[in-house]
């Protein structure tokens, strides 16, 4: 375990920040009907053009069944229809349900000589908090395609 991460966080001020929370919920919970995973986007800038998936969730009782993979495709949906044309997230490069899983549902890796400045501020804060120390970790991103129809 990393040392800085077993103490409670300083605050959860930053869950107050404009955002959505996408809940998925089962029928076959281990306690009957109920929530299984969520995803959380936040929004990066004034101007639309990135969402960041802040957080994604599945109860291992539900891994392996898709779940993560359709809150992924909602997270995508939603930040589009909310007007971005980018979504990223912070990940274990080689953790394989980290970025493996996020590389197969299109996401590729930015170099760090690339990174947005909410996304190095990000980055410095994982440093910080010994995240590093648990495995390479990464930034990646995926561009929110419109969909054209006929």
């Amino acid at each position: 375990m990393v040392p800085a991460l077993a103490s409670p966080a300083p605050s959860g001020g930053d869950r107050d920040l404009t955002g959505t929370v996408l809940v998925a919920v089962a029928d076959d919970g281990p306690a009957g009907p109920g929530p299984v995973g969520f995803a959380h986007l936040s929004h990066q800038d004034s101007w639309g053009e990135w969402a960041h998936l802040e957080q994604l969730s599945v109860l291992p009782t539900h891994q392996g069944r898709g779940v993560g993979r359709a809150l992924v495709e909602a997270a995508r949906e939603r930040a589009r229809w909310d007007g971005h044309r980018r979504l990223s997230l912070c990940t274990y490069r080689d953790v394989p349900w980290n970025g493996p899983f996020y590389r197969s549902a299109g996401f590729e890796e930015v170099d760090e000589a690339h990174l947005q400045p909410f996304q190095a501020a990000l980055r410095a804060r994982e440093q910080e908090l010994g995240l590093d120390g648990a495995g390479p970790r990464c930034v990646m991103m995926v561009t929110l395609a419109r969909k054209s129809y006929p």
